[in-house]
């Protein structure tokens, strides 16, 4: 790898003005890093990606316009070799996995960005990427088992509002027999107790929210 000249040059994509500065503020302490942009929504960071062409980009995963997963997967078709974290309240190895699969490098909870914001940008700066060692043990953790299906999903959705069978069945167009089977299925792959815990599961592994 060939060696560094001048700082690494980092963009910073978050609806909240307040964390950027935050950010700002951090990595102006730092005499081999420079912010060089900020947007506030994904397709703006798009944009701002294209133009700037940092080093590293710290972008959320939920924005405005477009979300975090989509801009990465955006600019990652356009620029392969882009290094990109997902800067992010949300844990759960579901997210974690379609972060990876849209072509993120690394993974940044907000709540420990004062320890690892800089070790992060300095690492994917390297090219390496940088997952926290719990977000690394909890995806390892699910490695092989099965996905739930978008309809499971769907389901798992309406289960999560307290929408019993028959009104799953109805706004779905399904039959009541059939979201019986989707609810056992789902129950199954989740290692489940029932319905409730599977909701609770859903939520912590990431794979719905309460948005």
């Amino acid at each position: 790898m060939q060696q560094r000249h001048g700082p690494i040059r980092v963009l910073i994509a978050d609806d909240h003005p307040l964390l950027r500065e935050g950010i700002a503020a951090v990595i102006a302490g730092q005499p081999d890093i420079e912010l060089i942009g900020e947007a506030s929504n994904g397709v703006e960071a798009v944009d701002r990606y294209r133009h700037l062409q940092p080093d590293v980009t710290l972008m959320d995963l939920q924005m405005p316009e477009l979300d975090g997963i989509a801009a990465i997967r955006a600019i990652r078709d356009e620029f392969p070799a882009a290094r990109i974290a997902i800067l992010t309240t949300y844990q759960g190895d579901v997210r974690v996995l379609h972060a990876i699969q849209a072509g993120a490098t690394g993974y940044l909870l907000k709540s420990t960005l004062r320890k690892s914001l800089v070790e992060t940008i300095r690492t994917l700066a390297k090219g390496k990427p940088h997952f926290p060692a719990e977000i690394a043990a909890d995806l390892a953790c699910h490695l092989g088992a099965e996905p739930l299906s978008r309809r499971e999903v769907e389901v798992l959705r309406c289960i999560a509002q307290g929408q019993s069978n028959k009104a799953i069945a109805r706004q779905l167009g399904l039959t009541e027999e059939t979201i019986k089977a989707h609810v056992k299925n789902l129950i199954a792959k989740l290692d489940a107790s029932n319905r409730t815990h599977a909701v609770a599961i859903a939520l912590r592994r990431g794979i719905i929210d309460m948005a």
